[in-house]
């Protein structure tokens, strides 16, 4: 069994950090989940304890990152965006805007059972002006995940974008704020489609045009979430390796969350948009059993 394996690979002086990788890297989210009880339950520690202790740097944060559910690694995640030594609203800002509605149910649910506050008090804390706004109004605000859409209701928000941005003078956040926050993933992308027939430019641009900042970068992120995830991810993690060291924080952060939801899509942009493959990319900015670890997640280099 993976458990007992885990116990036998640091019995002794050391800790064969090849077989760990090679266990927990091949095992999907309820496997892990499995190995975790019955390691506790067999050995009375916790596993994400030991492995701690084991593991270092970053295969260690990679590891710990990959163990928990969804909902308990993004409130995590979350938790040290907003408390930790160094803020990082940006990250913040790509969990919450390009995660589903259910999906931050849950994420709410578990920060405030975790952390003993609330999520929305954590946002308010750090974030200020209309990104706060933003990111507040799509953890209360319901939103539809189905893919229906109604083609007149997206004329009507694509009508209401242009007058509230490049029709006037200044902008009129809170339309976009109010249009971004409630509109699902399909209709959001409707209206992107009927903005550009409309007024023949892009809805990106008129964002970058008409705003500014974390609230830009949260708007540009709910569009290209709902237009295309893939290429949203494979721009982040291009990013996060483009130019002289590696932003090892963003890597983990995406390959982790991601590699059991939407990977091969992300590898296929990734290849299209750069033309080398995420594996190849990853293969070159990383070393070792960190490296190991990645390229596992990502799957086979196709």
């Amino acid at each position: 069994m993976c458990f007992l394996s885990l116990r036998i690979i640091w019995i002794g002086f050391g800790c064969d950090t090849a077989a760990v990788v090679d266990i927990l890297a091949h095992r999907d989210y309820n496997q892990r989940s499995l190995i975790q009880h019955e390691y506790k339950s067999m050995y009375g520690e916790d596993l994400g304890n030991r492995l701690k202790s084991e593991l270092s740097g970053s295969l260690e944060k990679a590891v710990l990152a990959w163990m928990p559910d969804p909902a308990a690694r993004d409130a995590t995640m979350l938790s040290r965006c907003f408390t930790g030594e160094v803020i990082n609203l940006r990250a913040a800002t790509e969990i919450i805007c390009s995660r589903t509605p259910s999906q931050l149910q849950q994420v709410k649910q578990v920060y405030h059972a975790r952390f003993n506050t609330y999520l929305e008090r954590a946002i308010q804390c750090q974030a200020s002006g209309d990104h706060m706004k933003l990111l507040l109004a799509l953890l209360t605000k319901p939103r539809y995940e189905g893919p229906e859409v109604d083609r007149a209701l997206a004329d009507h928000d694509a009508k209401a974008l242009y007058k509230a941005g490049e029709k006037k003078l200044g902008t009129d956040e809170a339309k976009f704020i109010k249009i971004f926050s409630e509109s699902s993933r399909a209709h959001l992308a409707a209206v992107s489609y009927a903005y550009h027939n409309m007024y023949s430019r892009s809805l990106k641009k008129v964002i970058k045009n008409e705003t500014s900042g974390l609230f830009e970068y949260a708007l540009l992120t709910l569009l290209q979430c709902a237009e295309n995830p893939g290429k949203y991810f494979a721009k982040v993690l291009h990013d996060a390796m483009e130019g002289i060291g590696t932003n090892d924080s963003t890597l983990i952060r995406v390959i982790v969350t991601r590699a059991e939801i939407d990977m091969q899509y992300i590898k296929q942009e990734y290849r299209k948009k750069y033309g080398k493959t995420l594996n190849d990319a990853v293969k070159s900015e990383t070393s070792g059993h960190y490296q190991s670890f990645l390229l596992a997640l990502l799957g086979p280099n196709h």
